[in-house]
């Protein structure tokens, strides 16, 4: 599919399975950003399988004259206090010398057509403390802060234990 974008030589479009490495490269780059290429697991196959196979997860690219400059990853989570799904983003990322062009609210409309062609009601993601410009960047297209919910986490040791 293809979304609606006004930024000149920019295109939106869905991933196709072509389009892991430049997938798997773009992940490289945000979590090089966010200081955690250490926890980088991702491999060419484990994402053609989650994202082509599986259909676990969904991605849409930003592309500049044909590169992939961007991307945003998403799946379908549910709220029980909605009594519907929604969506949860995962992944928001622009290469840094394609930042300010409007990218990324490109992306979040894509998004939100997403989320209405789905009847979804809310889209939720997590942000660093510390990242700033996302954190404007967000305040900029109305999202509000839920500083009252705390992040908790398994890693897989841990779930491996608690399964024994």
């Amino acid at each position: 599919m293809r979304y609606d974008t006004e930024i000149k030589d920019v295109e939106l479009v869905d991933a196709e399975p072509k389009d892991i490495p430049d997938i798997l490269q773009l992940i490289y780059e945000i979590a090089s950003y966010e200081k955690l290429t250490h926890e980088v697991t991702a491999t060419l196959e484990s994402l053609h399988e989650s994202l082509f196979v599986r259909k676990r997860a969904h991605v849409i690219l930003a592309k500049y004259q044909n590169k992939t400059i961007g991307y945003m990853l998403y799946f379908f989570n549910f709220s029980t206090f909605v009594g519907k799904e929604n969506l949860y983003l995962e992944d928001l990322f622009v290469l840094e010398q394609y930042r300010h062009m409007g990218i990324g609210k490109a992306l979040f409309k894509a998004l939100a057509k997403v989320t209405v062609l789905h009847d979804c009601k809310r889209i939720d993601w997590v942000c660093l403390n510390w990242n700033e410009p996302s954190l404007k960047f967000y305040q900029s297209i109305h999202a509000k802060r839920h500083d009252e919910w705390t992040l908790h986490r398994l890693s897989n040791e841990d779930i491996l234990e608690l399964a024994k």
